[in-house]
């Protein structure tokens, strides 16, 4: 019984050994892919601070989460890149009634839909893409921003599980 035991260990060490040199490279993304460059989002909303805002936290996300090195556009291996084609940002969630019949607003979403693509450019295709992703964040008014940071927080993880999706 003793020596089925010291095998079993001895199985599962090199199991683990072997499972400790396998590893994910880029998230998901092919081997190849090593560098990136995140391109500003064309913006078709009255709101012209998305565009960096989207910019920076998927600048962020890209070298952070998926471990890309960031380049520029023409010496990238693949590129991010996409338009925000809408921006709502106060949609009523929760009211109060206030006074002589009124109502208050006291909590509100806000929701931003873009349409986002990663492209190999080595290759010429497609990584991943979503077109209508909408992402929306809740806040207590008049703090929009909260609102918006929150929104900006499910576009990354949306397009980080995409790319890493992609195995």
């Amino acid at each position: 019984m003793r020596s089925g035991v010291v095998r079993s260990a001895g199985a599962l060490a090199l199991l683990l050994a072997a499972g400790a040199c396998y590893s994910f490279h880029g998230g998901g993304l092919p081997a190849e892919v090593k560098t990136v460059a995140v391109l500003p989002f064309d913006n078709r909303t009255g709101e012209p601070s998305l565009t960096q805002k989207v910019y920076a936290a998927l600048q962020e996300a890209v070298s952070g989460r998926l471990g890309l090195r960031q380049v520029n556009e023409s010496q990238a291996d693949c590129v991010v890149r996409g338009e925000i084609t809408s921006y709502q940002p106060d949609i009523p969630l929760s009211y109060q009634a206030g006074q002589q019949g009124s109502v208050e607003v006291t909590r509100r979403r806000v929701q931003i839909t873009l349409d986002v693509e990663i492209y190999d450019q080595k290759n010429g295709k497609t990584l991943w893409k979503q077109s209508g992703l909408t992402v929306d964040g809740e806040y207590n008014p008049p703090a929009e921003t909260d609102g918006q940071r929150l929104a900006l927080d499910k576009l990354v993880t949306q397009v980080v599980e995409g790319a890493q999706s992609q195995w």
